[in-house]
């Protein structure tokens, strides 16, 4: 299973889909881009550098980190297409790069992203945890 970024907010949060996350935390990969986005949230909400640190420690060492090599990117151009043509009919946000990375990573590692974004629900490559 790749785990993404919402999957370890989730986590850290100690909710009950972070609950849900600590089961498929064996043998997950993520992505690195999952670093930076969870980053970026601790810091916009105030946490402090070392606690943000602490957690992207926590996350490289019960996942597989995979870097983005061509092969992703290529794949992340046609998953963002994908995305941005679901986001559309119904009515959702634009997808992020961030997202496309995802899934075309998990499209490429042959698994499945573990998320409660909305982006991913249904697809056959996602297990949605959502509500």
């Amino acid at each position: 299973m790749l785990l993404d970024s919402y999957a370890w907010i989730e986590y850290f949060a100690g909710s009950g889909l972070g609950g849900r996350v600590k089961g498929y935390m064996a043998n997950s990969t993520s992505p690195t881009i999952v670093l930076a986005e969870v980053s970026r949230k601790y810091a916009r909400e105030g946490f402090r550098e070392n606690e943000i640190r602490r957690r992207l420690m926590f996350i490289a060492s019960r996942s597989i980190l995979k870097e983005i090599t061509v092969d992703i990117a290529l794949e992340a151009a046609k998953a963002y297409k994908d995305l941005a043509q679901k986001a559309k009919k119904q009515r959702l946000r634009s997808p992020s790069l961030a997202d496309a990375i995802v899934l075309a990573t998990a499209r490429t590692e042959g698994v499945k992203v573990v998320t409660g974004d909305e982006h991913f629900k249904g697809l056959s490559e996602a297990e949605y945890i959502g509500d």
